[in-house]
């Protein structure tokens, strides 16, 4: 994020990270990533990356499960490509910050080169990243892995947008919030029409394996000749093609897939994800600019989301 965290005091990320043994000499702000807050630290014995969850968007313990979920990946299945986090002096992977609101997870310092979301990939990246996600695929899930439901995690939300019941109403959070109405009462058609085809799509779920939910280059991080997997808070039981529908986009990325695994993947299913993560990023915006904000340079791209992915939904009806 762009954004600093509203109300939160980084005077406290300094005491926290000694639960990690760690004695930061400096903390400096990294604005990269969209959703998390990351620190970059540095003090006697190298350097760590420090992210910081606002657990009022995401329940804590949805959170811990996932943490914990890529600790085990890396640990006990000794998949080294997974980016995972450090345990602190209790054996946690992600500890509370305040009572109510903040909590952080601390990570190695990884050296390396990472993409962003909708960057082009060459066949040899996918190629590669494809092998990385037959590996994942192949493992066992870890006791903590979460199921990661097959719904939008906004459906009710995009539900009574659909049906236009607030269509009225103003939105009062700040300077998109009646943009953002707007623009999405007059796509409510479009999100009709996009949840009747998830629902015929999601009548056959798939087989569940264990996944990262979010494999694009944005989340690759080029280190030392090898491709890595970070961002592991969004990793979950679901089918293959939750992640596959962001990488296998030729009949030989489906090939070399079946090849590892010997599983095809199923057209229907890489449909249905990416229809659920536009309705998810359409419900995610709308909460944003329902609720307080300001004309800063994350609720600009938060804006140009919203657009964009209301307008490929159109394109796509």
């Amino acid at each position: 994020m762009r954004d600093r965290p509203q109300d939160f005091d980084e005077a406290m990320l300094r005491p926290a990270l000694k639960a990690w043994g760690v004695d930061a000499a400096t903390l400096e702000y990294a604005p990269v990533g969209f959703g998390d807050y990351h620190w970059v630290a540095d003090g006697r014995g190298g350097r760590w990356f420090v992210t910081v969850v606002d657990v009022r968007r995401r329940a804590y313990d949805e959170v811990r499960l996932a943490l914990d979920t890529a600790a085990e990946l890396r640990e006990q299945a000794g998949l080294d490509f997974v980016v995972s986090p450090l345990r602190d002096d209790e054996g946690a992977t992600l500890r509370r910050l305040d009572s109510r609101r903040y909590a952080m997870s601390v990570y190695p310092y990884v050296e390396g080169r990472s993409g962003e979301f909708g960057d082009e990939q060459d066949d040899a990246e996918r190629a590669a990243v494809i092998d990385l996600l037959a590996a994942l695929h192949a493992t066992p899930p870890p006791l903590s892995a979460p199921l990661a439901p097959v719904q939008p995690s906004g459906r009710a939300l995009l539900e009574r947008l659909a049906a236009e019941e607030d269509g009225d109403l103003p939105w009062l959070g700040g300077p998109y919030s009646e943009p953002a109405r707007e623009l999405v009462t007059s796509h409510a058609g479009t999100l009709r029409r996009a949840l009747e085809e998830f629902d015929l799509l999601a009548e056959k779920p798939g087989e569940p394996v264990v996944t990262h939910g979010e494999p694009h280059p944005g989340n690759l991080l080029r280190s030392r000749g090898r491709l890595l997997l970070v961002d592991w808070d969004t990793v979950g039981v679901a089918a293959a093609e939750r992640d596959l529908w962001l990488v296998a986009e030729t009949a030989e990325d489906r090939a070399r897939y079946a090849e590892a695994t010997g599983r095809t993947p199923d057209e229907r299913l890489m449909t249905l994800y990416r229809l659920r993560w536009a309705l998810d990023d359409v419900a995610d915006f709308v909460r944003w600019f329902r609720s307080p904000h300001a004309r800063t340079p994350d609720a600009a791209v938060a804006w140009q989301g919203l657009k964009d992915t209301l307008e490929e939904l159109a394109g796509d009806a």
